[in-house]
């Protein structure tokens, strides 16, 4: 009995994971690479705009290897000591990433205002060839991660193809600053991807804050489900009511219903009833407990 689950080890959707897991992995050293090689070219070539790029794709760095780590965690069971498996712990992954780009993002800006009223000349061609080899890695990082099916993949495919456009951005400051002394733009672009990197960070911070504090998840409204919950016939009162998120896209839901005793033969109909109510809200845990008793419903308040 014990060998008959050794062919898992063989399905398809390891092996698709196992491909995700490469193409991660691929995508990480990429960006971890690259974004140490930003930093010295940034200060070589005396560019804000590649040293805030380069904080940019830093946080990336840790996206992706946050988001390696999870994808080979995400098959992984619930056990004595995570019962609700792992899934949360991409919550926190979430929020290094975000305190590493809005932490990022302040100090390339502190550093960049001060060059807008005394600009410094930048090696404008260095600043050229750094763009193109940058526009085709996060070019092929991009297609490397489009050719996937997950989550994961998805989300860092978006992050890729951001890297892009702002390695677009400065390939064409290069070019303008090769026929002109305009060294002003180099620090206006630095300060333009540090706003748009914090802009992006905050809501994504204060969101993932959130749902990491078990915060209702949005568009889920306690009060029409209370509601709905106290219509159905059998059921008197209720407490110990509570709805959370457990990793932003997995919803949980606990509740204690009154009774009555003569109502608790169908006690197996009665939690249908409210599981249905929660069909809508992607609840994959849920625990409800009915009792007869007024003292005890307190109890559980």
């Amino acid at each position: 009995m014990p060998n008959q689950n050794k062919n898992h080890h063989h399905s398809p959707f390891t092996s698709k994971n196992d491909q995700t897991v490469k193409n991660i992995g691929i995508v990480f050293i990429l960006n971890l690479v690259f974004s140490g090689l930003e930093f010295i070219f940034g200060f070589i070539f005396n560019s804000s705009a590649i040293l805030s790029d380069a904080v940019h794709d830093l946080g990336d760095s840790v996206s992706v290897g946050l988001a390696l780590f999870f994808q080979k965690y995400s098959t992984k069971k619930s056990n004595d000591k995570f019962s609700f498996g792992y899934q949360r712990f991409s919550l926190l992954g979430a929020l290094i990433t975000a305190v590493v780009l809005l932490a990022g993002s302040i100090l390339v800006a502190f550093r960049s205002i001060p060059l807008l009223f005394d600009p410094q000349p930048v090696n404008s061609s260095g600043m050229l060839w750094i763009s193109i080899f940058a526009i085709a890695i996060n070019g092929y990082a991009a297609w490397l991660m489009s050719k996937g099916k997950s989550e994961n993949e998805s989300f860092l495919n978006l992050h890729m193809l951001e890297d892009v456009l702002g390695w677009v951005g400065v390939l064409i400051v290069s070019i303008i600053m090769q026929f002109s002394n305009l060294y002003i733009l180099d620090p206006i672009l630095s300060i333009g991807i540090a706003i748009y990197i914090f802009v992006q960070a905050v809501p994504k911070f204060y969101n993932t804050l959130t749902i990491f504090l078990e915060s209702v998840p949005k568009g889920v409204d306690l009060n029409e489900l209370e509601k709905n919950i106290l219509a159905i016939e059998e059921i008197d009162d209720f407490s110990h009511f509570h709805f959370w998120s457990i990793d932003g896209q997995e919803n949980a839901f606990s509740v204690t219903l009154l009774v009555s005793s003569e109502n608790m033969g169908d006690a197996s109909k009665i939690k249908t009833q409210v599981r249905n109510q929660l069909q809508d809200y992607n609840v994959t845990h849920s625990t409800i407990e009915l009792v007869t008793d007024k003292e005890d419903l307190r109890k559980h308040s």
